[in-house]
């Protein structure tokens, strides 16, 4: 387990925020901490994938090829 304290102008911004939705910090900051957690291992994600790309380790994909393969 993880504890930290925040700035209270972050506590009160977290409050109200809580009471406008009725979720409660705790539920705030674990979703705000996955979210960031989920966008980090994508921007890794996609940093590989360039350099494999500049490496000449891969392909690009056209996008005409994207959007007929997922139908969009």
């Amino acid at each position: 387990m993880i504890a930290f304290r925040l700035p209270p102008e972050i506590e009160a911004h977290m409050d109200a925020q809580g009471r406008r939705t009725g979720q409660g910090a705790g539920e705030d900051a674990r979703d705000a901490i996955l979210d960031d957690l989920e966008d980090r291992a994508d921007v890794h994600i996609a940093e590989r994938r360039f350099a494999d790309l500049k490496a000449g380790k891969s392909d690009s994909v056209p996008l005409s090829e994207l959007l007929a393969r997922y139908a969009l």
